[in-house]
């Protein structure tokens, strides 16, 4: 399989690294920022399901909530197949920065990987507007 071609994506927030990782690291904040989900009904333990923009569902397996700012999921398609999303909230002098990887999955052009990044872009985009507007 070897590995797939990655981008990592990551914006600055001027709210301190405990408060936006005590933000994210709530799936029922997702839908406030994150524009391809819609309502996250929590399953058991680490598992939601997450309605999509586009009418279907994704079972979502969040990490546990940890010292380390580490907030990774994996998404669990309707076709069986699985994507990994490593995401982090590190420090950045008395603010924050949020740093998501998006992998090409199997099967994934070059052009729908670039739209998936500049996806991701506008979504870590809004989440800064909601946390240091809202």
């Amino acid at each position: 399989m070897g590995t797939r071609p990655s981008m990592t994506i990551s914006v600055r927030i001027e709210r301190p690294v405990r408060q936006v990782y005590a933000y994210l690291s709530d799936p029922t904040n997702f839908a406030a920022w994150a524009s391809g989900l819609g309502r996250l009904t929590h399953q058991s333990g680490n598992r939601w399901i997450a309605e999509t923009t586009g009418g279907g569902s994704a079972e979502i397996r969040f990490s546990p909530q940890n010292a380390y700012g580490i907030l990774d999921h994996l998404v669990l398609l309707p076709d069986g197949r699985s994507v990994p999303v490593p995401m982090r909230v590190i420090p950045n002098g008395d603010g924050a920065e949020v740093l998501f990887t998006l992998f090409q999955i199997e099967g994934m052009s070059d052009e729908v990987f670039a739209g998936d990044a500049d996806w991701v872009a506008r979504d870590l985009a809004q989440l800064k507007a909601v946390l240091e507007e809202g």
